[in-house]
């Protein structure tokens, strides 16, 4: 049972004091109900944002027990901001939160605290919102497609290739030896390569059914540039990724083709995907398309 916890939070451009405050919460409640101690901290950093009214509003983690917020001066990327929360950590057991996720419930933390005979546990994500409101959201859609495919037996069977940053447990002495690799400075696939990185020196992963909740939904817009520069990140660690990616070991045989038709019609796709009525099977097409449209 795991009795210490550093909960670890990367910020750039986002409020975390609610959350925060809402994981004080918590942890207070297991300090008060455990049977043996428990000890934690809450550390987020701030990787060098430029929305300074939300830097502003983030002090107050400060004033909360067991909290400190650390504003770094240049945007160095998740990776190196994730490296740099494990090194100012101080408990074996780490938990990194993605910012903009949401707590789904009391017994979030308590659901990790088990997890002690494994080097990496996941929880997974879930898509929150409703149709209603968000079926014009390109980010939405494929997020609530995406979840039967990550349901909790095919994570498992898929090991480490299932691995993401978003919501994930980790022994301390195990990240410190094998960190995320700070050449991926922009957000994207740094997770992926992490968990080949992890596979290959023998680390053991458990996933568990322990989602956060994403309710922060880009634009299309947004959505879509974030798509292209993740998949240039991709094409540039192309040869290290091989093997973790569908879109490396589906498109090899029929670059050629694809790469030919996201030329004639790649634009067309993506006016789709930008409008209020995108569809996911030319999202998938376009990926492909962009994907084998880079050049080194």
């Amino acid at each position: 049972m795991i009795t210490e916890l550093s909960i670890l939070i990367p910020s750039y451009n986002g409020i975390v004091y609610p959350t925060v405050k809402q994981l004080v919460a918590l942890c207070e409640r297991i300090v008060l109900d455990a049977p043996s101690p428990f000890k934690y901290e809450i550390i987020v950093a701030d990787d060098g944002s430029d929305q300074l009214d939300k830097v502003e509003a983030n002090k107050s983690i400060d004033t909360l027990p067991h909290c400190r917020y650390i504003i770094k001066e240049q945007n160095r990327g998740s990776a190196a901001t994730r490296n740099f929360l494990a090194k100012q950590s101080q408990y074996e057991w780490l938990l990194f939160i993605d910012c903009d996720m949401e707590i789904p419930g009391m017994d979030y933390i308590m659901r990790y605290l088990p997890c002690d005979r494994t080097d990496v546990t996941n929880g997974g994500i879930k898509a929150g919102a409703s149709w209603d409101t968000h079926r014009h959201n390109l980010r939405y859609l494929y997020e609530k497609d995406a979840e039967p495919r990550h349901t909790i037996d095919k994570r498992q069977a898929a090991d480490f290739k299932e691995f993401r940053s978003t919501n994930f447990l980790i022994r301390r002495s195990c990240i410190i030896a094998h960190p995320f690799d700070e050449r991926f400075m922009k957000s994207g696939y740094e997770d992926v390569y992490l968990g080949k990185t992890l596979q290959e020196a023998g680390a053991t992963i458990l996933h568990i059914d322990n989602p956060l909740i994403l309710n922060d939904f880009e634009n299309n817009e947004d959505f879509i540039r974030k798509t292209e520069r993740n998949i240039t990140t991709l094409y540039r660690f192309r040869k290290e990724l091989k093997g973790y990616s569908r879109l490396i070991d589906y498109t090899m045989p029929v670059s050629f083709i694809i790469r030919l038709w996201h030329r004639l019609f790649g634009q067309l796709e993506r006016r789709n995907l930008t409008s209020n009525h995108p569809l996911l099977w030319i999202y998938t097409i376009y990926r492909f398309g962009f994907y084998c449209s880079q050049k080194d």
